[in-house]
């Protein structure tokens, strides 16, 4: 494949809220560090709530504090992890958790189908970190896939510079130190379509365009065999 380089590093510390860029990150087997460690559930029912669910969550972000628990930036500016403040933004009981935290199954509970108002459906995500797929700890997405959609609506922790990651399913790679096996495309949902903040408007023609071009998937997920740093500038070589 032509050669590609790390252009943006994010991690997304709670689960379906906007995330952090970094210079730099430890790559692990449960992915970037900070990534994914925190979620927030529905004290009623114990789901774990996404913003395909609960679009307004793509309004707030999550950040690490410097002792590594996550914190919540809502729309207004308000800093907190407090559980009473999260769940009056909300109109609902919420409690902020972390993965260490959460023993047993994850229950979310999403649309069926892609589609809004309509039935919903339980499902199972992976253990220890809060990510959607049991195969999936890093996912990478290129310039050239992109072309002008806005990285955002993908949420994707490595934006690589350059184009060709689909002909990477299958393989080995070395990103900085740590070596990544890509393992499978990362199918897509009616989450992409979401409005953010920063002028992403509602779209549903996105997910439209994934499912007739590119078969319902767009980036790439990987798991990480060996640990390492991965860093902006650095090539993506396979191994």
């Amino acid at each position: 494949m032509p050669e590609v380089h790390v252009q943006e590093l994010w991690r997304y510390p709670v689960k379906s809220l906007q995330g952090e860029r970094v210079d730099a990150a430890d790559v692990g087997p449960e992915g970037l560090d900070g990534d994914r460690r925190w979620a927030l559930f529905d004290a009623s029912t114990g789901h774990g709530l996404t913003a395909r669910r609960l679009p307004d969550l793509l309004f707030a972000s999550g950040r690490l504090r410097a002792d590594g628990r996550a914190e919540v930036v809502l729309p207004d500016g308000t800093v907190t992890g407090d559980d009473a403040v999260l769940s009056d933004w909300l109109g609902q009981a919420v409690a902020l958790r972390a993965a260490a935290d959460v023993r047993g199954p994850r229950q979310y509970l999403d649309p069926v189908d892609d589609e809004d108002g309509g039935p919903w459906d339980a499902w199972e995500g992976a253990s220890g970190a809060f990510h959607d797929s049991s195969r999936i700890r890093v996912s990478l997405v290129s310039t050239g896939t992109l072309g002008t959609w806005d990285r955002r609506r993908f949420r994707a922790n490595v934006l690589l510079a350059g184009e060709g990651e689909d002909d990477l399913v299958g393989s080995t790679v070395r990103l900085g130190t740590a070596v990544l096996d890509v393992v499978k495309p990362v199918s897509r949902c009616v989450m992409v379509t979401r409005p953010q903040p920063g002028g992403i408007g509602r779209d549903n023609g996105v997910l439209k365009t994934i499912h007739r071009e590119r078969g319902g998937a767009l980036a790439i997920g990987a798991l990480v065999p060996v640990p390492g740093r991965v860093a902006v500038g650095d090539e993506l070589v396979p191994v």
